[in-house]
């Protein structure tokens, strides 16, 4: 049967080839120096050569002792990259978001690019919803996490920041037709039945005596700004998701005022792996950070145990 270099004796060949002292690696390796002597005279009996010159003064490596150091670096480089493999802690298969689609377009990018960062080899799955269902999905342990407008009769979840809605409109048109924000009933381009800005834009209009009628409704926000650009309607929504193409309306156009809405993070029941935890505390930085959240900084220098 062949030899076998032991790694122990390796490492204890390196710390005197590097301190050119037994004591000084004993010192490094935490072991006496007697202990240090013994490991190189075992390498040494293993090789079959002598490794080390020494006098009362001075250790010098030899020649083939020179070569080995060069094979047991790489060597114990080897068995530390593998030892480190094999005992990093298991992580998800994939960590698990809600959102509606406005926040996963407008307010998730720069969180999913920092936790890329922290961990590129945990894939993120954005599942795009309206927020009621959200809630209850999470409830039943389907998402890690779900980033969603909160109700206003409701407090639950974490608040991450409050936000203004605003009315939005075409540009303007220089063409003779009147703006289409006078239109009667006015045309509304709206996200599904169960989002909580259209409800809340919705019992605006109702509460002035305002007729509205459906022109245009999706999910997907990119799609409702398109249709409020190509002018089939006038829409509500979150002033962080309103693209600088789009017109604001407000009480001198005869808009009613709309409430501030409560955008909350909600976590599913039990204890979170640590990629979930990094994924929540980089919204609440970065995206409540903005509006009366925590100071921004996302996963860059979070410790978390």
């Amino acid at each position: 049967m062949p030899a076998n270099l032991d790694t122990d004796l390796l490492r204890a060949f390196v710390a005197v080839a590097d301190a050119r002292s037994f004591t000084r690696a004993g010192d490094t390796l935490g072991r006496t120096q007697a202990a240090v002597s013994q490991q190189v005279r075992r390498l040494e009996e293993v090789v079959g050569t002598r490794v080390f010159q020494r006098d009362t003064k001075s250790v010098h490596l030899t020649e083939q002792g020179e070569l080995l150091l060069t094979y047991a670096r790489r060597m114990l480089t080897l068995n530390d990259e593998a030892l480190a493999l094999m005992r990093r802690p298991a992580t998800l298969a994939s960590v698990r978001i809600g959102t509606p689609d406005d926040y996963a377009t407008m307010l998730l990018p720069g969180v999913l690019a920092r936790f890329a960062a922290a961990y590129p080899d945990v894939p993120v799955e954005v599942i795009c919803d309206n927020s009621p269902d959200l809630v209850a999905e999470i409830d039943k342990g389907r998402y890690d996490l779900a980033l969603v407008t909160r109700h206003p009769d409701s407090r639950s979840g974490e608040l991450v920041r409050r936000e203004p809605v605003a009315w939005v409109a075409p540009p303007r048109s220089t063409a003779a037709a009147a703006p289409i924000e006078r239109e009667d009933p006015l045309p509304l381009a709206l996200f599904p039945k169960g989002c909580v800005v259209r409800d809340l834009a919705v019992a605006a209009l109702e509460g002035i005596g305002r007729g509205w009628r459906v022109a245009f409704i999706s999910k997907s926000v990119v799609a409702v700004h398109g249709a409020v650009l190509g002018g089939l309607g006038v829409t509500a929504m979150e002033e962080c998701t309103v693209p600088p193409s789009l017109r604001r309306l407000t009480a001198a156009d005869g808009f009613p005022d709309l409430p501030d809405i409560d955008i909350a993070l909600h976590r599913a029941p039990g204890m979170a792996a640590k990629p979930v935890r990094l994924l929540a505390e980089a919204i609440h930085d970065l995206v409540g950070g903005e509006r009366g959240g925590r100071a921004a900084g996302g996963l860059t220098g979070i410790a978390v145990p």
